[in-house]
Protein backbone atom coordinates (compact mmCIF):
# COMPACT_ATOMS: atom_id res chain seq x y z
CA UNK A 1 0.00 0.00 0.00
CA UNK A 2 1.08 3.52 -0.79
CA UNK A 3 2.59 5.54 2.29
CA UNK A 4 -0.31 8.34 4.18
CA UNK A 5 1.43 11.19 3.79
CA UNK A 6 1.69 12.21 7.60
CA UNK A 7 -0.36 14.86 9.28
CA UNK A 8 2.74 16.92 10.73
CA UNK A 9 0.29 18.17 13.63
CA UNK A 10 2.23 20.28 16.09
CA UNK A 11 1.94 20.37 19.81
CA UNK A 12 4.57 22.09 22.41
CA UNK A 13 4.94 21.32 26.11
CA UNK A 14 6.78 23.76 27.74
CA UNK A 15 8.33 23.59 31.41
CA UNK A 16 8.70 26.83 33.76
CA UNK A 17 10.38 27.24 37.00
CA UNK A 18 7.98 29.45 39.86
CA UNK A 19 10.47 32.21 41.97
CA UNK A 20 9.35 34.04 45.03
CA UNK A 21 9.22 37.82 43.77
CA UNK A 22 10.64 38.88 46.97
CA UNK A 23 13.69 36.19 47.22
CA UNK A 24 14.03 35.55 43.66
CA UNK A 25 14.71 31.89 44.74
CA UNK A 26 12.23 28.74 43.62
CA UNK A 27 9.56 28.52 45.78
CA UNK A 28 9.67 25.27 47.87
CA UNK A 29 5.87 24.48 46.43
CA UNK A 30 3.64 25.88 43.97
CA UNK A 31 0.60 26.80 46.52
CA UNK A 32 -2.59 24.29 45.81
CA UNK A 33 -4.81 27.38 44.64
CA UNK A 34 -2.47 28.41 42.01
CA UNK A 35 -2.30 25.15 40.54
CA UNK A 36 -6.23 24.90 40.46
CA UNK A 37 -6.50 28.44 39.49
CA UNK A 38 -4.17 27.56 36.47
CA UNK A 39 -6.11 24.11 35.57
CA UNK A 40 -9.06 26.10 35.59
CA UNK A 41 -8.29 29.31 33.13
CA UNK A 42 -5.73 26.99 31.34
CA UNK A 43 -8.55 24.30 30.23
CA UNK A 44 -6.69 21.28 32.04
CA UNK A 45 -3.19 21.65 29.81
CA UNK A 46 -0.96 22.08 32.85
CA UNK A 47 0.33 19.87 34.74
CA UNK A 48 2.46 19.30 37.99
CA UNK A 49 6.57 18.74 37.15
CA UNK A 50 9.12 16.61 38.53
CA UNK A 51 9.42 19.37 41.37
CA UNK A 52 7.34 20.80 43.89
CA UNK A 53 8.55 24.69 42.29
CA UNK A 54 7.88 23.39 38.47
CA UNK A 55 4.62 23.73 36.40
CA UNK A 56 4.34 22.30 33.02
CA UNK A 57 1.85 23.60 30.26
CA UNK A 58 1.14 21.42 26.93
CA UNK A 59 -0.78 23.19 24.18
CA UNK A 60 -3.57 20.88 22.13
CA UNK A 61 -2.66 19.38 18.82
CA UNK A 62 -2.61 22.23 16.28
CA UNK A 63 -1.81 22.07 12.39
CA UNK A 64 0.36 25.28 12.24
CA UNK A 65 3.07 26.58 14.20
CA UNK A 66 1.52 30.03 14.55
CA UNK A 67 -2.31 28.68 16.39
CA UNK A 68 0.44 26.75 18.91
CA UNK A 69 2.05 30.18 19.23
CA UNK A 70 -0.86 32.01 20.29
CA UNK A 71 -2.17 28.93 22.58
CA UNK A 72 1.55 29.34 24.47
CA UNK A 73 1.58 33.06 24.68
CA UNK A 74 -1.66 32.79 26.59
CA UNK A 75 -0.25 30.17 28.70
CA UNK A 76 2.76 32.15 30.12
CA UNK A 77 0.54 35.40 30.45
CA UNK A 78 -2.15 33.53 32.17
CA UNK A 79 0.21 31.55 34.37
CA UNK A 80 2.29 34.94 35.00
CA UNK A 81 -1.11 36.97 36.25
CA UNK A 82 -2.12 34.25 38.42
CA UNK A 83 1.09 33.89 40.34
CA UNK A 84 1.73 37.07 40.61
CA UNK A 85 -1.49 36.83 43.06
CA UNK A 86 0.58 34.90 45.05
CA UNK A 87 3.82 37.04 44.81
CA UNK A 88 5.42 34.64 42.64
CA UNK A 89 6.46 34.68 38.67
CA UNK A 90 7.59 32.15 36.17
CA UNK A 91 10.77 31.87 34.15
CA UNK A 92 11.39 30.17 31.00
CA UNK A 93 15.01 29.25 31.64
CA UNK A 94 16.27 25.57 31.76
CA UNK A 95 18.25 26.50 35.13
CA UNK A 96 17.80 28.55 37.92
CA UNK A 97 20.48 31.37 37.96
CA UNK A 98 21.48 30.26 42.17
CA UNK A 99 18.59 28.06 43.17
CA UNK A 100 20.41 25.15 45.31
CA UNK A 101 19.47 21.47 44.43
CA UNK A 102 19.51 20.14 48.01
CA UNK A 103 16.50 22.15 48.65
CA UNK A 104 14.42 21.07 45.35
CA UNK A 105 11.93 18.49 46.93
CA UNK A 106 10.08 16.26 44.34
CA UNK A 107 6.29 16.33 43.48
CA UNK A 108 4.32 13.88 45.68
CA UNK A 109 2.32 12.17 42.47
CA UNK A 110 3.60 8.38 42.70
CA UNK A 111 5.20 8.40 39.43
CA UNK A 112 7.54 11.10 40.39
CA UNK A 113 8.34 9.91 43.97
CA UNK A 114 9.61 6.49 42.14
CA UNK A 115 11.44 8.32 39.72
CA UNK A 116 13.39 9.76 42.41
CA UNK A 117 13.59 6.56 44.07
CA UNK A 118 15.07 5.16 41.22
CA UNK A 119 17.60 8.39 40.05
CA UNK A 120 18.75 8.33 44.15
CA UNK A 121 21.62 10.99 43.60
CA UNK A 122 21.50 12.15 40.09
CA UNK A 123 17.83 12.97 40.16
CA UNK A 124 17.74 15.04 43.57
CA UNK A 125 20.46 17.24 40.75
CA UNK A 126 17.64 17.54 38.53
CA UNK A 127 16.80 21.12 38.65
CA UNK A 128 16.29 21.83 34.86
CA UNK A 129 13.50 22.68 32.71
CA UNK A 130 13.17 21.47 28.79
CA UNK A 131 10.58 22.40 26.23
CA UNK A 132 9.07 19.35 24.03
CA UNK A 133 7.68 19.61 20.41
CA UNK A 134 5.45 16.49 19.52
CA UNK A 135 4.90 16.04 15.88
CA UNK A 136 2.32 13.82 13.89
CA UNK A 137 3.61 10.72 12.72
CA UNK A 138 1.07 8.27 12.09
CA UNK A 139 2.85 5.57 10.29
CA UNK A 140 5.17 3.47 12.50
CA UNK A 141 7.74 2.71 10.01
CA UNK A 142 8.07 5.97 9.15
CA UNK A 143 8.12 7.44 12.46
CA UNK A 144 11.55 5.50 12.93
CA UNK A 145 13.21 6.01 9.63
CA UNK A 146 12.49 10.23 10.49
CA UNK A 147 13.96 9.27 13.89
CA UNK A 148 17.10 7.98 12.34
CA UNK A 149 17.76 10.75 9.84
CA UNK A 150 16.55 13.60 12.12
CA UNK A 151 19.37 12.99 14.36
CA UNK A 152 21.19 14.89 12.59
CA UNK A 153 19.70 18.09 12.71
CA UNK A 154 19.16 17.58 16.95
CA UNK A 155 22.03 19.55 17.72
CA UNK A 156 21.48 22.87 15.33
CA UNK A 157 17.74 23.13 17.24
CA UNK A 158 19.64 22.98 20.65
CA UNK A 159 21.87 26.02 19.88
CA UNK A 160 18.90 28.00 18.69
CA UNK A 161 17.32 26.94 22.60
CA UNK A 162 19.98 27.40 25.00
CA UNK A 163 18.19 28.81 28.33
CA UNK A 164 20.85 27.28 30.94
CA UNK A 165 24.32 28.96 31.38
CA UNK A 166 24.03 28.97 35.13
CA UNK A 167 23.58 26.74 37.56
CA UNK A 168 23.72 27.35 41.82
CA UNK A 169 25.25 30.96 40.87
CA UNK A 170 28.08 30.25 38.77
CA UNK A 171 28.61 30.44 34.88
CA UNK A 172 29.51 27.21 33.80
CA UNK A 173 30.73 28.53 30.92
CA UNK A 174 28.29 25.83 28.67
CA UNK A 175 25.42 27.82 26.88
CA UNK A 176 23.64 24.91 27.77
CA UNK A 177 24.25 23.15 31.32
CA UNK A 178 20.74 21.53 31.62
CA UNK A 179 21.79 18.57 29.13
CA UNK A 180 25.18 17.99 31.81
CA UNK A 181 22.59 17.46 34.37
CA UNK A 182 20.29 15.48 32.55
CA UNK A 183 22.95 12.86 31.01
CA UNK A 184 23.84 11.66 34.06
CA UNK A 185 20.28 9.94 33.66
CA UNK A 186 20.22 6.45 31.75
CA UNK A 187 18.05 5.92 28.75
CA UNK A 188 18.86 9.78 27.83
CA UNK A 189 21.05 11.39 25.01
CA UNK A 190 21.30 10.79 21.22
CA UNK A 191 19.04 7.70 20.07
CA UNK A 192 21.00 4.86 18.43
CA UNK A 193 19.87 3.76 14.95
CA UNK A 194 17.02 1.14 14.71
CA UNK A 195 16.58 -0.75 11.34
CA UNK A 196 12.77 -0.80 12.10
CA UNK A 197 9.87 -0.31 14.08
CA UNK A 198 10.00 -3.96 15.29
CA UNK A 199 13.42 -3.61 16.14
CA UNK A 200 13.24 -0.44 18.40
CA UNK A 201 9.45 -2.40 20.39
CA UNK A 202 11.84 -5.24 20.65
CA UNK A 203 14.62 -2.70 23.07
CA UNK A 204 12.01 -1.15 24.84
CA UNK A 205 9.93 -4.35 25.78
CA UNK A 206 12.60 -5.91 26.83
CA UNK A 207 13.07 -3.48 29.50
CA UNK A 208 9.61 -3.51 30.52
CA UNK A 209 9.51 -7.70 30.77
CA UNK A 210 12.41 -7.28 33.09
CA UNK A 211 10.68 -4.33 35.23
CA UNK A 212 13.13 -2.12 34.31
CA UNK A 213 10.51 0.45 33.38
CA UNK A 214 6.81 0.49 33.01
CA UNK A 215 6.78 1.66 29.67
CA UNK A 216 8.66 3.87 26.82
CA UNK A 217 7.90 7.17 28.78
CA UNK A 218 10.56 6.28 31.08
CA UNK A 219 12.80 6.61 27.89
CA UNK A 220 14.43 10.11 27.88
CA UNK A 221 16.31 10.59 24.71
CA UNK A 222 16.59 13.78 22.72
CA UNK A 223 14.35 12.49 20.67
CA UNK A 224 11.71 9.36 20.71
CA UNK A 225 8.59 8.02 19.74
CA UNK A 226 5.71 9.22 21.90
CA UNK A 227 4.59 6.32 24.26
CA UNK A 228 1.41 8.20 24.38
CA UNK A 229 1.13 9.93 20.77
CA UNK A 230 1.72 8.69 17.06
CA UNK A 231 4.36 11.46 17.13
CA UNK A 232 7.82 11.96 17.33
CA UNK A 233 8.86 13.93 20.50
CA UNK A 234 11.69 16.09 20.16
CA UNK A 235 13.47 16.93 23.57
CA UNK A 236 16.53 17.90 23.13
CA UNK A 237 16.06 21.86 23.60
CA UNK A 238 15.97 23.69 26.22
CA UNK A 239 13.03 26.23 27.40
CA UNK A 240 13.37 29.57 25.28
CA UNK A 241 12.81 32.46 27.37
CA UNK A 242 11.12 34.21 24.45
CA UNK A 243 8.50 33.03 22.83
CA UNK A 244 8.98 33.83 19.47
CA UNK A 245 12.41 32.03 19.93
CA UNK A 246 10.17 28.70 20.77
CA UNK A 247 8.09 28.75 17.99
CA UNK A 248 11.57 29.64 15.78
CA UNK A 249 12.62 26.02 17.57
CA UNK A 250 9.40 24.42 16.62
CA UNK A 251 8.90 25.62 13.54
CA UNK A 252 12.49 24.35 12.08
CA UNK A 253 11.87 20.54 13.83
CA UNK A 254 8.37 20.59 11.86
CA UNK A 255 10.05 21.83 8.78
CA UNK A 256 12.70 19.41 8.80
CA UNK A 257 10.92 16.12 9.73
CA UNK A 258 8.59 17.25 5.97
CA UNK A 259 11.78 17.83 4.70
CA UNK A 260 12.93 14.41 5.14
CA UNK A 261 10.10 12.88 4.38
CA UNK A 262 10.12 14.62 1.14
CA UNK A 263 13.13 13.90 0.35
CA UNK A 264 12.20 10.06 0.75
CA UNK A 265 9.51 10.18 -1.37
CA UNK A 266 11.77 11.56 -4.40
CA UNK A 267 13.60 7.82 -3.24
CA UNK A 268 16.27 9.91 -1.34
CA UNK A 269 17.70 9.74 2.70
CA UNK A 270 19.53 12.21 4.45
CA UNK A 271 23.09 10.46 4.81
CA UNK A 272 22.95 8.67 8.62
CA UNK A 273 26.79 9.51 10.78
CA UNK A 274 28.09 7.11 13.53
CA UNK A 275 27.01 8.34 16.79
CA UNK A 276 29.71 9.33 18.08
CA UNK A 277 30.36 12.33 15.22
CA UNK A 278 26.24 13.06 16.14
CA UNK A 279 27.11 13.63 19.56
CA UNK A 280 30.29 15.71 19.07
CA UNK A 281 28.48 17.97 17.09
CA UNK A 282 25.50 18.10 20.59
CA UNK A 283 28.75 18.89 22.53
CA UNK A 284 29.62 21.61 20.70
CA UNK A 285 26.31 23.20 20.70
CA UNK A 286 25.76 22.44 24.41
CA UNK A 287 29.46 24.05 24.72
CA UNK A 288 29.43 27.15 22.35
CA UNK A 289 25.85 27.60 21.06
CA UNK A 290 25.50 30.45 18.22
CA UNK A 291 28.82 31.71 17.88
CA UNK A 292 30.80 28.58 17.61
CA UNK A 293 30.76 25.99 14.85
CA UNK A 294 29.39 22.80 14.07
CA UNK A 295 30.73 20.02 12.06
CA UNK A 296 29.36 19.65 8.31
CA UNK A 297 29.90 16.19 7.83
CA UNK A 298 29.48 16.25 4.25
CA UNK A 299 32.28 18.69 4.14
CA UNK A 300 34.08 17.18 6.40
CA UNK A 301 35.07 20.24 8.53
CA UNK A 302 33.99 23.10 11.48
CA UNK A 303 31.56 25.84 9.71
CA UNK A 304 30.44 28.53 11.95
CA UNK A 305 26.76 28.26 13.35
CA UNK A 306 25.99 31.43 11.20
CA UNK A 307 26.35 29.83 7.59
CA UNK A 308 24.86 26.53 9.20
CA UNK A 309 21.96 28.59 9.57
CA UNK A 310 22.07 30.47 5.99
CA UNK A 311 22.01 26.42 4.57
CA UNK A 312 19.36 25.38 6.33
CA UNK A 313 16.86 27.89 5.85
CA UNK A 314 17.43 27.33 2.27
CA UNK A 315 17.36 23.56 2.57
CA UNK A 316 13.85 24.03 4.39
CA UNK A 317 12.26 27.08 2.45
CA UNK A 318 9.67 25.08 0.27
CA UNK A 319 8.75 22.97 3.57
CA UNK A 320 7.90 25.79 5.92
CA UNK A 321 5.92 27.91 2.94
CA UNK A 322 3.63 24.18 2.73
CA UNK A 323 3.31 24.34 6.52
CA UNK A 324 2.94 28.67 6.76
CA UNK A 325 5.88 29.10 8.89
CA UNK A 326 8.54 30.23 6.75
CA UNK A 327 8.84 34.16 8.93
CA UNK A 328 9.34 31.82 12.12
CA UNK A 329 11.91 29.92 10.57
CA UNK A 330 13.40 32.77 9.35
CA UNK A 331 13.53 33.88 13.18
CA UNK A 332 16.58 32.21 13.36
CA UNK A 333 18.72 34.78 11.92
CA UNK A 334 17.55 37.38 14.83
CA UNK A 335 18.52 34.68 17.34
CA UNK A 336 22.00 34.45 15.23
CA UNK A 337 22.60 38.10 15.73
CA UNK A 338 20.86 38.86 19.25
CA UNK A 339 22.31 35.30 20.84
CA UNK A 340 20.07 32.84 22.71
CA UNK A 341 18.84 33.53 26.49
CA UNK A 342 22.01 32.04 27.85
CA UNK A 343 24.09 35.07 25.76
CA UNK A 344 21.62 37.57 27.50
CA UNK A 345 21.75 35.86 31.07
CA UNK A 346 25.77 36.22 30.33
CA UNK A 347 25.77 39.36 29.34
CA UNK A 348 22.83 41.23 31.57
CA UNK A 349 25.21 39.30 34.55
CA UNK A 350 28.52 40.90 33.44
CA UNK A 351 26.48 44.36 33.21
CA UNK A 352 25.57 44.34 36.40
CA UNK A 353 28.33 43.47 37.82
CA UNK A 354 30.02 45.99 35.66
CA UNK A 355 27.72 48.92 37.30
CA UNK A 356 28.89 47.85 41.06
CA UNK A 357 25.87 45.50 42.16
CA UNK A 358 27.45 42.27 44.17
CA UNK A 359 27.38 39.36 42.76
CA UNK A 360 23.93 37.88 45.02
CA UNK A 361 22.16 41.22 43.40
CA UNK A 362 23.84 40.39 40.12
CA UNK A 363 22.04 37.23 40.33
CA UNK A 364 18.73 37.86 41.34
CA UNK A 365 19.09 41.13 38.82
CA UNK A 366 19.19 38.12 36.25
CA UNK A 367 16.16 36.38 37.46
CA UNK A 368 14.60 39.69 37.31
CA UNK A 369 15.43 39.88 33.91
CA UNK A 370 14.02 36.71 33.24
CA UNK A 371 10.68 37.04 34.31
CA UNK A 372 10.61 40.09 32.44
CA UNK A 373 11.25 38.53 29.06
CA UNK A 374 9.36 35.04 29.90
CA UNK A 375 6.51 37.36 29.35
CA UNK A 376 7.29 39.83 26.59
CA UNK A 377 8.02 42.51 28.64
CA UNK A 378 11.56 42.82 27.77
CA UNK A 379 11.62 42.70 23.60
CA UNK A 380 14.69 42.92 21.81
CA UNK A 381 15.92 45.93 19.33
CA UNK A 382 16.42 45.54 16.00
CA UNK A 383 19.97 46.89 16.30
CA UNK A 384 20.45 44.97 19.81
CA UNK A 385 24.08 43.43 20.74
CA UNK A 386 24.38 40.46 23.43
CA UNK A 387 28.07 42.19 23.65
CA UNK A 388 25.80 45.05 25.36
CA UNK A 389 23.90 42.85 28.20
CA UNK A 390 20.22 43.63 28.45
CA UNK A 391 18.51 44.30 31.97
Amino acid sequence: MPLKDPTFSIGIEEEYLLVDQASRDLVPEIPQALFEACERALRGQVAREFLKSQIEFGTAVHTTVRAAGEELEEARRTVAELAARHGLAPIAASTHPFARWSAQQPTDRARYQAIARDLAGVGRRLVICGMHVHVGIEDDELRIDLMNQARYFLPHLLVLSTSSPFCEGEDTGLKCYRLAAYQELPRTGLPGRFESWEEYRHTVDLLVRNGVIEDASKIWWDLRPSAKFQTLEMRITDVCTRLEDALCVAAMYVSILRMLYRIRRANQTWRTYPLFLLSENRWRAQRYGVAGTLFDFGKGELVAFRDLVEELLALLREDAEALGCLSEIEHARIIVEDGTSADRQVACYARLLADGASREEALKGLVDHLIRETVGAESPSPHSSVGRGLG
